[in-house]
């Protein structure tokens, strides 16, 4: 069974990142603005949390996450056509922060090694 949820969760992570790339007319959800970097599915596969990541300021993050909270309906809806499943999951995104966290040790880790060699040289 989790075989399943674990495949049913992949095909719906790559539907929903084409339907936000290429489908989707909201302003607010440009190309490239939003990855969407995992699904989440219950196991009877009624509640699916989308993960997202969204590049941009505060306040662009706002926006885009109004914007997919708007097309929730149309998402699921394209779901259910796609993927024929018995029940199509309610859907519910979520801001994902991991690829910040690790943009952010990644900078840490870049200071730390740049000051490093700054005492090296004296």
């Amino acid at each position: 069974m989790a075989l399943r949820v674990e495949r049913v969760a992949e095909q719906m992570k790559k539907e929903i990142a084409q339907i936000l790339r290429d489908e989707l007319k909201d302003p607010r959800l440009e190309a490239g603005l939003v990855t969407v970097t995992g699904v989440e599915l219950s196991s009877d596969l009624r509640y699916a949390k989308v993960y997202v990541s969204i590049y941009g300021d505060e306040n662009q993050k706002k926006e885009v996450m109004e914007g997919l909270a708007r097309a929730t309906g149309y998402v699921r809806r394209e779901i259910g056509q796609r993927l024929k499943l018995r029940y199509t999951p309610e859907i519910a995104f979520k801001f994902d922060t991991s690829i910040e966290h690790g943009d952010l040790i990644n900078r840490l880790l870049m200071r730390v090694k740049a000051e490093e060699q700054g005492h090296d040289g004296n």
